[in-house]
C-alpha cells in the first residue's frame, strides 16, 4: 500500500510525498502548492490501482505525458549505443559485438500506439507488448516477399534472443537508473521468452572414450594430436591452452599444475593482428589445472629447451595455433575421416571440453569440483549445460539412499550407552 508523508516548509504549502515499495525498492512523487494534498490523494489511489506500480504513461516530475512530450527522451538506437560506449570492463571485440546487436536487431523493435500507429521505439515509449512482439519477430523471422524462400532475416534461435533481450534490459534499466529518470518500469521485464530446450537438436556433442581415440587415430600431425589430448584430458578452453607458456608449467611436486593466466582475445576488426593475449574469460577462469603424470610427460617432452615466454603448444611454423588453421587443416579432416570409418557423431572442437566434463561426472566427480576444473564464473552455468548429466548417476543416488532408509531408526525412549 502506498502512503502520504506530509513535509512541512517554512513558507507556503507543505509538500505531500507519495511513498511506496515497488519490487523491493522505494519509490516517491512530490505534489506541492494548494492542491497539493488532493493531488497526492489521487496519485496514490493510482498507485495502488497499478499494483502498487507506477501508473502507465506517468514520468517522474512531469505527470501524465505523451512519450513524445518528454522532452529527455531519445531514440532507442542511439541510448542504446550510447550505453554501450560508456560500458566498463568489456574488452574492444564485445563492444563491437553489442553494437552489430543493436545495428542488425534493436532496429526492428518498434512501437505500437493506441491508436494502431507503429511508431519508430524510443528510450521511454516502448511498453512491455512492444518488447514482446519484438521477440516474437526475432523468434519467427522475415521471408523476403520476392522468394518466400529465401529469408531477408532467418529466425533467431533461443540462446540468441535471450542474449539480446538480455542486452535489451540492460539499456532500459540504465533509463531508470539514469538522472534525470527517463523511465519508471523495465518493459523486458516480464518478457517471456522461448525456452532454449525447445529444439530437439543437442548443441553440445559427448565422446566416449572410444569414440575420441576413432577421432585421435587420424590426426597425423603428432604435435596436432598433442593438443587434442591435452584439450580433452583437462577441459581446457581452446583460447586457454593455445595461450599456455612455459612459465606456466609446474611439473614437480606431488600436484603437477598447469595455470590459467592468459587467454586469446579476438582483436577490433582493422587490426593488424586477428588476436591478442588478453586475461581470461572471468574472474574464476584464472586457475592452476592439475594435471596426470601422463600430461606431465607430454609437457616435458613439448617444453624441453624452450624458454619461459615459449608457448607450450606450437604450430609447424613455431608460433601459436590459430583456430582456424587447426580446425581446418586437423581436426576437420580427422573427423571426416572417422565418420566414414563409422563413427555416428560430427563433435566441433569444443566438444573435447564437454567431453571432458561427461569422462568426469560419468566418475562421480561432483559438480563444485567440476566448476572449479572448467573456471565457470557461477555454479549454475555448470549445472544448467552439465545438470541432466548427473542422471547417469541415479543407480548409485538411489543405492545410497536405499542403504540409509534400510537402517532401522532407533526406538524412542532408549538412550544410547
Amino acid at each position: 500500500m502506498a502512503a502520504i508523508v506530509e513535509r512541512p516548509k517554512k513558507s507556503g504549502p507543505p509538500t505531500y510525498q507519495v511513498k511506496w515499495r515497488q519490487d523491493g525498492q522505494w519509490q516517491s512523487e512530490n505534489f506541492g502548492g494548494d492542491e497539493g494534498a488532493a493531488q497526492a490523494d489521487q496519485f496514490k489511489k493510482l498507485v495502488e490501482a497499478h499494483g502498487n506500480q507506477w501508473p502507465y504513461g506517468w514520468v517522474k516530475g512531469h505527470g501524465f505525458v505523451e512519450p513524445d512530450e518528454n522532452p529527455d527522451d531519445v531514440p532507442l538506437m542511439t541510448y542504446a549505443g550510447r550505453y554501450v560506449d560508456r560500458l566498463t570492463g568489456v574488452d574492444v571485440r564485445t563492444r563491437e559485438d553489442y553494437h552489430r546487436e543493436i545495428r542488425l536487431h534493436f532496429a526492428h523493435l518498434v512501437h505500437l500506439r493506441a491508436d494502431g500507429l507503429e511508431v519508430p521505439a524510443t528510450i521511454c515509449n516502448v511498453v512491455q507488448d512492444d518488447v514482446t512482439d519484438w521477440v516474437r519477430r526475432e523468434e519467427e523471422g522475415e521471408r523476403d516477399p520476392q522468394g518466400r524462400e529465401k529469408w531477408l532475416r532467418r529466425p533467431a534461435d533461443p540462446k540468441s534472443i535471450a542474449n539480446r533481450h538480455g542486452l535489451l534490459f540492460c539499456v532500459f534499466q540504465a533509463a531508470i537508473d539514469a538522472t534525470p529518470q527517463l523511465r519508471t518500469t523495465n518493459p523486458c521485464k516480464k518478457t517471456r521468452l522461448p525456452r532454449v530446450d525447445d529444439h530437439t537438436e543437442e548443441e553440445m556433442t559427448f565422446l566416449e572414450r572410444d569414440e575420441y581415440a576413432r577421432i585421435a587415430a587420424e590426426i597425423k600431425d603428432p604435435d596436432a594430436r598433442d593438443l587434442a589430448d591435452w584439450l580433452v584430458g583437462t577441459g581446457m578452453r581452446w583460447s586457454e591452452a593455445t595461450a599456455l607458456k612455459v612459465k606456466d608449467l609446474n611439473l614437480t611436486g606431488d600436484r603437477p599444475t598447469a595455470s590459467i593466466q592468459r587467454a586469446w582475445k579476438r582483436a577490433k576488426k582493422g587490426s593488424p593482428e586477428a588476436f591478442y593475449l588478453g586475461p581470461p574469460k572471468t574472474r574464476k577462469a584464472r586457475r592452476p589445472i592439475v594435471l596426470t603424470a601422463a600430461q606431465v610427460d607430454v609437457a616435458r617432452r613439448l617444453t624441453t629447451g624452450q624458454g619461459p615466454d615459449d608457448y607450450v603448444f606450437r604450430a609447424a611454423m613455431g608460433g601459436p595455433w590459430r583456430h582456424a588453421n587447426y580446425y581446418n587443416r586437423k581436426w576437420k579432416p580427422a573427423v571426416a575421416a572417422a565418420v566414414a570409418a563409422g563413427l555416428p557423431k560430427k563433435p566441433r572442437l569444443h566438444d573435447l571440453r564437454h567431453t571432458h566434463v561427461a569422462w568426469l561426472i560419468a566418475r562421480n566427480v561432483p559438480l563444485p569440483a567440476i566448476q572449479a576444473r572448467l573456471g565457470h564464473e557461477s555454479i549454475q552455468t555448470t549445472v544448467d549445460r552439465y545438470g541432466h548429466l548427473v542422471r547417469a548417476l541415479d543407480d548409485e543416488i538411489l543405492a545410497a539412499v536405499e542403504a540409509v532408509m534400510s537402517v532401522p531408526a532407533p526406538r524412542a525412549g532408549l538412550r544410547a550407552v
